[in-house]
């Protein structure tokens, strides 16, 4: 029987976030060795364990469903037959192991009671230790969470068919492979940045190496790998799902200098109008070069007559082939474009990544997202990414706009805090930097232990920046939108 689970893993198990059973431990309320939880604190804090998904889980399988954009070709929740069949061997054997563990350990205790009767001559002595034993073995065939522990396992045996989680060194990411969906599909839907190019076997660009597990190959590659590095493990992410549980040597980027400026042929898929003045573009990168960016970053778009502009994405990278951009009127010749002429179909040239406005994804503690006005589009992708990686304790968000027209995307807002226990939206209207500080210091017991996130004007910014300052908030808890 397990008795260490990841993180992840347990979060799923226990049917919550991965944030919510890490705030969990921040109060003392779980213990972790190294990364990991006991079987035994889990069941204490959630006792009752289903083979069924809870509230939660499905919540959030919401949001990524409809909040986040995701490309469905690729997104396979079941695994095919040939990865399932795998998985049930691998699990068959696992079990076999655990049986033969447990046969091992009954013919120890009765050599033990044999030893123990030829070794003690003293009859109250060897009756003493005999009793002892059999009350130790009656009490543990008879504990009270011996259920809750049987569930448990039932449940994790069920999820590992239909899932595998892999590890990612040196950086100790951790994600799962649903279905039969590729390796680097699932890193890049959990918000990781493995280096990848075309996607489809022929740039060798995801080369990464096995440390343990098994994986199964979805399809053949033009791309060779060397007999050297077959040895020693390696393979393509896009071409490969895991079987089993893996640990994964691969290169991540870790800040936005660490990702190459791109330049991708794209085409405009769709103008959605949220209102008189603002227009949802929708941008849809080729199969072979999606666009690998930090949420937060920015793109220049540029039609083939050379209009262009600069535009925050508006969605999260855990889906860098569809774009999200919003397009104000009046803005530039750009947007005189969008506004003006039919552009649905239209070929577009994406360069970037640009900008530094990116998540602190290793930082536990609360986020704070303030957002004025179109600050909105970049803060958007920052939630989503953050709701994907599930690391923030809790996630806040102010939007102020001019008047109540300007929450385009309230219906966004509202589902996230339907959907998440720890999500928590405030709508103002023409907010000033005082408002803000008053509900802040009101919404979070201790102001200077969270990250804040601020886009808007540079003086709305600037502003703001002297308010948090005033609550004692450190410049290098603040990242501002450039």
């Amino acid at each position: 029987m397990i008795d260490l689970l990841s993180l992840s893993r347990a979060a799923r198990l226990a049917g919550v976030s991965r944030g919510t059973l890490q705030a969990r431990i921040r109060q003392g309320e779980i213990e972790t060795f190294e990364g990991q939880v006991r079987v035994q604190d889990l069941l204490r804090i959630y006792p009752s364990v289903s083979l069924e998904h809870s509230g939660i889980l499905d919540q959030v399988q919401q949001i990524r469903d409809n909040a986040v954009p995701r490309d469905n070709d690729q997104d396979h929740q079941l695994p095919s037959p040939e990865v399932l069949l795998s998985r049930l061997h691998a699990l068959s054997d696992a079990l076999s192991a655990q049986a033969n563990r447990a046969d091992g350990l009954q013919r120890l205790i009765a050599d033990l009671r044999t030893q123990l009767t030829k070794v003690i001559p003293e009859r109250d002595t060897r009756e003493r230790l005999l009793g002892w034993l059999d009350a130790q073995c009656a009490a543990l065939a008879e504990a009270p969470e011996s259920e809750a522990r049987r569930r448990l396992f039932a449940k994790d045996n069920l999820l590992r068919l239909m899932s595998a989680s892999v590890k990612v060194i040196p950086s100790g990411h951790e994600f799962f492979v649903e279905g039969s969906e590729s390796i680097l599909g699932a890193a890049v839907r959990a918000g990781l940045r493995m280096n990848y190019g075309c996607a489809n076997g022929n740039c060798g660009s995801c080369k990464a190496r096995v440390v343990s597990g098994e994986v199964w190959k979805l399809r053949d590659h033009d791309y060779v790998l060397g007999a050297r590095e077959q040895q020693l493990g390696y393979l393509l992410a896009c071409c490969h799902t895991a079987v089993t549980d893996l640990v994964l040597e691969a290169a991540e980027a870790h800040s936005s200098a660490d990702l190459p400026e791109q330049e991708i042929r794209a085409q405009i898929r769709n103008l959605e109008p949220q209102n008189p003045d603002l227009i949802l573009l929708q941008v849809q990168a080729p199969r072979t070069q999606t666009l690998r960016f930090m949420a937060g970053q920015s793109a220049r778009l540029r039609l083939e007559d050379g209009t262009e502009t600069e535009l925050p994405i508006a969605s999260c990278p855990c889906n860098g082939r569809h774009l999200y951009f919003y397009v104000r009127r009046g803005r530039d010749a750009f947007s005189d474009a969008v506004f003006s002429r039919p552009l649905s179909r239209v070929p577009v040239l994406i360069k970037g990544p640009h900008g530094d406005f990116v998540l602190r994804e290793a930082d536990s503690s609360p986020a704070v997202f303030i957002a004025f006005g179109d600050g909105i589009a970049p803060i958007k992708s920052l939630i989503e990414h953050a709701v994907s990686i599930d690391t923030a304790a809790s996630l806040h968000l102010y939007w102020s706009t001019p008047g109540t027209e300007g929450f385009y995307l309230e219906g966004w807002c509202r589902a996230l805090k339907d959907a998440l226990d720890h999500f928590f939206f405030t709508p103002l209207i023409n907010a000033n930097p005082k408002d803000l500080q008053a509900l802040i210091q009101a919404d979070l017991p201790e102001p200077g232990n969270a990250s804040y996130y601020l886009a808007g004007t540079s003086q709305q910014l600037a502003a703001m920046v002297q308010a948090m300052q005033r609550l004692g908030i450190t410049d290098d808890r603040v990242t501002t939108w450039k």
